[in-house]
């Protein structure tokens, strides 16, 4: 795999750490500000709405500069963004720094997942884009408790600059490795938008956010799923979730690796093997051990199934495909808000806190059954694209005689 990857894994480590870690913080930046828990929430479902206004927003905004030098600004935004939010003196402006920082994910990894593509051979696309996300789920498990641990013996603005030190080297990593890609010619907004009329696209998108969606409605809730149920200690979360970036990290190289094979049954293995997982996670979170295998299989399954999401979205979008990359990375924000709020309607009603996994359960199982209409249509198309081919010479033979 090319070096340049590597600079990208860096631009995703940091925007990794920076949207999970203030989930660790929410006390410490609440207490600081004289706000309550639930209002520093925002800080957290702010950069969820970000990412999703941003993907698209910031992507149409680049399709007149290069697609290094695109990577080069949104890196830019980050740190800005981080510092901001580390220098904030009122929550407003706290939140206003969270949001600037979250218009560079959704276009960083949907203009990064094309460049990371681009690299390398057509056989090996989607292990490619596996190794720039490959930093982005390093981050849950060093990034983000470290960043946590960091934040609360030094204070939570100390991780903030430590995010945005992450930017500036991501940044010229970007500068120094990635090469210049020429944009295609002809290519212009118009092009970009025509793609979302292709169902295949849609379809991989409504696949992204059922599928993320199945892993966030239990992941969510694991704190008092874990500490209510299962019987672990609140000191033990912490190490639960690293269980679980282990799981994201390794998911992600195995289907990175064989998407490159055999893309839709990785999809449907990965997919099937959530939906029974989470639904079993009802069950299995009884036990402390049965917990955590399930917490780590949870993350390793729901994150086979992104690099071969994306590289599905860019090959169908083909020619035309930044802003539909980025806004499949918005679609993954979209399941965790979607996923989040369904999850918190279920415990509501009294069904416990388990409840969710059933959630997560039915959400990955409709991103299955999506998947095989998908693989359906497209070999219904290519029956029809065969039959004509074949079709043609028999008229011009009968035409001659």
């Amino acid at each position: 795999m090319p070096i340049a990857l590597l600079a990208l894994a860096i631009g995703a480590f940091g925007i990794g750490t920076t949207e999970f870690v203030i989930m660790g913080l929410l006390p410490e930046v609440a207490g600081d500000f004289d706000v309550s828990i639930p209002t520093a929430g925002f800080l957290v479902t702010g950069y969820a709405l970000g990412v999703m206004v941003g993907a698209p927003l910031m992507t149409a905004l680049g399709t007149k500069i290069s697609r290094k030098r695109m990577l080069m600004l949104l890196m830019a935004l980050f740190v800005v963004g981080n510092l901001l939010s580390a220098v904030a003196p009122s929550f407003g402006v706290m939140a206003v720094g969270r949001i600037v920082a979250s218009f560079a994910h959704g276009a960083f990894f949907g203009i990064g997942s094309v460049v990371a593509a681009d690299l390398v051979a057509p056989e090996k696309k989607a292990g490619a884009i596996s190794m720039m996300f490959t930093g982005l789920t390093i981050a849950n498990v060093v990034g983000v408790p470290l960043g946590t641990s960091i934040g609360q013996s030094l204070g939570w603005r100390t991780t903030f600059f430590l995010v945005a030190a992450l930017g500036v080297i991501g940044l010229a990593g970007i500068a120094k490795l990635v090469p210049e890609i020429p944009k295609p010619e002809g290519v212009h907004l118009i092009h970009e938008l025509a793609a979302f009329r292709n169902a295949q696209v849609l379809l991989a998108m409504a696949m992204t956010v059922l599928g993320f969606g199945g892993v966030f409605a239990a992941i969510t809730y694991i704190s008092p799923m874990m500490t209510e149920v299962a019987g672990f200690a609140d000191s033990s979360v912490t190490w639960l979730l690293v269980l679980f970036g282990l799981g994201m990290v390794g998911g992600n190289l195995v289907g990175g690796r064989f998407a490159d094979r055999a893309m839709m049954r990785m999809l449907y293995v990965s997919l099937g093997a959530l939906a029974v997982v989470l639904a079993a996670f009802t069950f299995t979170a009884h036990n402390k051990i049965a917990a955590a295998i399930s917490i780590a299989l949870v993350g390793a399954l729901g994150f086979a199934t992104v690099a071969p999401l994306q590289k599905r979205v860019l090959d169908h979008a083909a020619g035309a495909p930044t802003l539909a990359s980025a806004v499949n990375i918005g679609a993954f924000n979209l399941g965790n808000a979607l996923s989040a709020w369904l999850g918190g309607l279920v415990i509501s009603a009294g069904l416990g806190y388990t409840a969710p996994n059933w959630v997560g359960a039915i959400l990955a199982g409709s991103a299955l059954a999506l998947a095989v209409l998908s693989a359906a249509l497209e070999r219904r198309d290519a029956r029809h694209i065969h039959d004509g081919a074949t079709a043609e010479p028999v008229r011009v033979s009968a035409a001659r005689h």
